[in-house]
Formats: C-alpha cells, structure tokens, sequence
C-alpha cells in the first residue's frame, strides 16, 4: 500500500522538524543565535486521471481528475535573522549590534568569518577578539596603559591613556551585510561563512547605509520564544504520532486483505 510509504515520509519529515526545534531550544542562551525554521514539500503525485482529459465522444472534460500524493519531503531550513533582544552586561567589550549587519571575523585559515555575537574580550596583545580569539577585522589594538575604552554608535574606538584626559582614536568597526542573510551557511561557533546563496559581503560603518548601530556593553540575546518553540515541539509531535498511527492502519488493512480466503 502506498499509504505505509507515505506516512512513513510524514514521520522522516517530522524527525527533521523535531530535531530543528530542539537545536533552537538548546540555543536559547547562546548569544546573538538566530532561530531556524523547517519547510516541507509534497512530493510527486501519481496520476489516474488526469484533469482536463477529454471524457467522451461528445467533448466533456474530466473537472478535477485523480493524483494520489507521494508524500513529503524537507524543502529548506531556514534562518530567521530577526532582531534578538539586547541585554545589558556592563563589559565594555561587549558589544551588541542594533539593526543589520554582522561583525567580520578573521579565521585561523585566513577565510572571513561573520558574527552577531559581540562578546568580545582583548588577547594578550590588546587586539579585540572572540570568544575563541579571532580577531574583529578591521583590526583594532588597545594600548597597554588604556584606563578606559569607549565604543560609539557609529563604531568608531577610543582609548583614555593613562596620564591623559583627552581620548584618541584606535580603531574603527565595520560591518558586514548580505542580500539574503538566510543563505549564510553556519560552520559552529556562532560563525557564519558566505554562500553563493547570500552573495558577497557589502561592508561599511555602523548607522550608515542601512547598517545598525552598536551599544556597547550590550550582547544580543537568543531570537528564540520559548513558548513559540515548545508549542511547535508539541504540533510535530503529534503530526509524528498521526503518521504513525496511519501506518499501524495500513497494516491491519493489509492483514485483512491477506485473510481474505477464496
């Protein structure tokens, strides 16, 4: 019966729902995370009667005609890269990014990297890096004697020297935006690379053309709702359950057909 091999389709799709939601849920308090969606599509149909189909002599049209479905199939997962919601921390590198755009990170391979989560820390060298200590591009260097850093909206750094009242320029953040932010491909680490699907990187300064602001000692929390994920969990789940139970009557349907005695 093609309904054991549909439903078992429904179950395979539902898995894979279920084990997105649960990479959302596990996110929940990771910095700058942003949620991802699974989206399905029915497969091929097969057709007994087609549509349209001339059903007579005297040139009547079959109305709808016959397709039994195949089933479903993941068509894409995808990323929600909508504003998560910023906290304060009080660590002055920490920096959150209000609006579009990623930070740039350079990788140990010398590839770019792109980021929202803007926990950031000074290496032993006072560059501002990650996490893992990979250094923001454009490069910045705190100096040593700096009592005091200040990061504007616009992403401009400035460093308080001791001894000195007047603060210098030492660096300058830039952002990075894509044309389709969903097509990053995400290699771990809250670290994003570029795809031919997200085009390539438009850089520039912070408030301008288009790019968010920066607030420093801020992070962006997790874009994920609670409720929203668990009430998602609890749709598949049963949709899971269904399937199954379609295939538990498949095959009591097909022990009856075999007991059938001639």
């Amino acid at each position: 019966m093609q309904a054991l091999r549909t439903a078992a389709t429904g179950m395979s799709a539902q898995q894979l729902n279920v084990e997105v939601i649960s990479n959302n849920i596990a996110n929940m308090n990771t910095v700058g995370f942003k949620k991802q969606r699974a989206e399905f599509q029915d497969l091929l149909y097969h057709t007994m009667e087609r549509a349209g189909a001339q059903s007579s002599e005297q040139g009547t049209i079959v109305p709808t005609g016959v397709q039994i479905g195949g089933g479903v199939k993941a068509g894409s997962v995808y990323r929600i890269t909508e504003q998560g919601a910023v906290t304060q921390t009080g660590n002055p590198y920490d920096i959150a990014i209000e609006g579009r755009g990623f930070f740039q990170v350079l990788m140990p391979s010398g590839e770019m990297a792109y980021t929202r989560a803007g926990n950031l820390s000074l290496n032993a060298d006072g560059q501002l890096v990650t996490e893992d200590g990979y250094n923001i591009q454009p490069a910045i260097a705190v100096p040593n004697d700096a009592v005091s850093i200040a990061v504007s909206k616009g992403g401009q750094v400035q460093a308080v020297r001791a001894g000195q009242s007047e603060a210098e320029v030492v660096g300058q953040i830039e952002l990075a935006s894509f044309v389709n932010e969903a097509g990053l491909s995400a290699i771990g680490d809250n670290l994003l690379m570029e795809t031919a699907a997200s085009g390539p990187a438009n850089v520039g300064a912070p408030g301008i053309d288009g790019f968010g602001n920066l607030l420093q000692g801020y992070t962006e929390a997790s874009n994920v709702d609670a409720v929203t994920e668990i009430t998602a969990l609890i749709v598949a789940q049963r949709a899971y359950e269904m399937n199954s139970k379609v295939i538990s009557a498949a095959d009591e349907m097909l022990q009856a057909a075999n007991s059938v005695k001639s």
